[in-house]
């Protein structure tokens, strides 16, 4: 099956007993133990066992072109397993343009823990080889498309000055989906997603997931942590993640389609800097993207205002005077969401004062174009 029709299918799941065609929902913590004191059917405690996680995991494992995922109540979650299933003393490196939370439990819980985390432009493949360290930097982290300047880092190069100093590389996928990029396919190791993203796509889950290419004994320690620190997701989200998936193929291409058009539409405005879109010709990561990112750009785009003392003012003016786009952080749902990126990451983001970020949704184009064009003229 192609890759559209596993997700909308689910992978065809049918319940054996009901014949029904949507997976049901388990509600049990626990699991019988047979009268010999085996556990034959694989599950003893639901904390990391649950049924209703298979569906979810096996969808997303497919589409990924993995060995296997694993669920987590949070993208943060997910993420800082793998940051904790490191060692004390460990050196990473990762971008300095990427998730701000993340880049704060860097900078600040994950130095705690021990980590060594170096930030680096990792656009830039000269500046990666400079700063890796052969048997020292375990982990390399990607952001692709990087919130919010939605900077393109490639991932080919990147993994194969990565694998040759030995270290590990993880791809926070999150805005690309595997609709558009596939990261084992360009040689990474483990692919992550804030699956309150587009995976679930209604806004109404938190989630996260990561999927390793291969069983290593860091994907083991990874499940370790999982279990044992509890960060799972619950039983009725993971349900929620697998209806959501099962629209993922259309609604990324219609947010995808959407946002080029926005984007080449505003990109000749008087009252726009600059439209940040890696669909642009003129983006600097647009070759980058068009190398790695297939049947669109993502659905994910920045605009920069126009105005006096650096449009800080005007940005957050016409963020005020939307109608159809909706003033909430976030992203990736099937409503179109706007935000002054600044305001919300605080002292050292790199999101200028005149940045609005734009997550566009399965809204008619013309409207949302419209929308934005009442609200700049003020």
């Amino acid at each position: 099956m192609k890759p559209a029709t596993v997700a909308a299918q689910a992978l065809g799941w049918v319940d054996e007993k009901t014949r029904g065609i949507v997976p049901p929902i388990h509600t049990s913590t626990t699991f019988i133990r047979d009268p010999d004191n085996q556990y034959r059917s694989g599950r003893v405690y639901a904390r990391d066992q649950n049924p209703t996680f298979d569906q979810a995991e096996a969808v997303l494992t497919a589409l990924e072109g993995g060995h296997a995922s694993l669920l987590f109540g949070s993208g943060m979650a997910a993420a800082t397993a793998v940051f904790q299933a490191l060692a004390p003393g460990d050196h990473v490196l990762a971008p300095k343009v990427m998730y701000w939370s993340l880049r704060n439990w860097l900078a600040n819980f994950g130095a705690h823990w021990g980590l060594r985390a170096e930030f680096i432009d990792m656009t830039d493949a000269d500046a990666l080889r400079r700063a890796i360290q052969p048997g020292k930097t375990r982990l390399v982290w990607i952001e692709t498309p990087a919130n919010p300047l939605w900077s393109i880092t490639d991932i080919a190069r990147s993994c194969e000055i990565a694998h040759s100093a030995g270290a590990v590389v993880a791809v926070d996928s999150t805005v690309a989906t595997p609709v558009l990029t596939r990261p084992f396919e360009f040689g990474a190791d483990i692919v992550m997603h804030a699956a309150t993203k587009y995976l679930n796509g209604h806004s109404d889950v938190i989630a996260g997931t990561l999927t390793t290419r291969e069983d290593t004994a860091l994907w083991q320690r990874i499940r370790s942590i999982r279990a044992q620190l509890g960060g799972v997701l619950g039983t009725f989200e993971a349900w929620l993640l697998t209806r959501g998936m099962r629209t993922l193929f259309p609604r990324v291409r219609a947010a995808c389609a959407s946002a080029q058009a926005i984007a080449e539409h505003f990109s000749r405005h008087p009252r726009i800097e600059e439209v940040l879109y890696p669909g642009l010709p003129s983006f600097r990561g647009y070759a980058a993207a068009a190398k790695q990112m297939q049947g669109g750009f993502g659905g994910m785009l920045s605009i920069r205002v126009r105005g006096q003392g650096g449009g800080e003012a005007a940005a957050i003016a016409t963020a005020a005077k939307v109608g159809l786009w909706k003033r909430a952080t976030s992203l990736g749902g099937v409503e179109s969401l706007i935000e002054h990126r600044a305001s919300v990451e605080g002292a050292g983001t790199p999101a200028p004062g005149n940045l609005l970020r734009l997550s566009t949704g399965i809204e008619d184009t013309g409207d949302l174009i419209a929308d934005l064009e009442r609200a700049l003229e003020g």
